[in-house]
């Protein structure tokens, strides 16, 4: 169970990166771009939608990113050894 939350927490890590990177591409014109990707950044990257409000570094957002799905995945990894107990 630690390495499937773990790699929850890789892909939290992976979507921040891809996110960052992103948003590094396109730096000229960064909110534009944005704005027409809005719903799959919340969906993906829920940590931005703390960043509209309150400034957020690429690093602590890659960390804090990592932990929201590691959360999840421990939520998802209780849930699916409640439904599916071990045979």
């Amino acid at each position: 169970m630690k390495n499937r939350i773990a790699m929850w927490a890789g892909a939290g890590f992976l979507a921040a990166g891809f996110w960052a990177i992103f948003a590094f591409a396109t730096f000229p014109s960064t909110s534009e771009r944005m704005r027409d990707v809005w719903t799959l950044v919340c969906l993906t990257f829920p940590v931005a939608m703390a960043g509209r409000h309150y400034p957020i570094g690429v690093y602590e957002s890659l960390a804090a990113n990592a932990a929201v799905y590691a959360l999840i995945g421990l939520i998802v990894e209780a849930l699916r050894r409640q439904l599916h107990p071990a045979r």
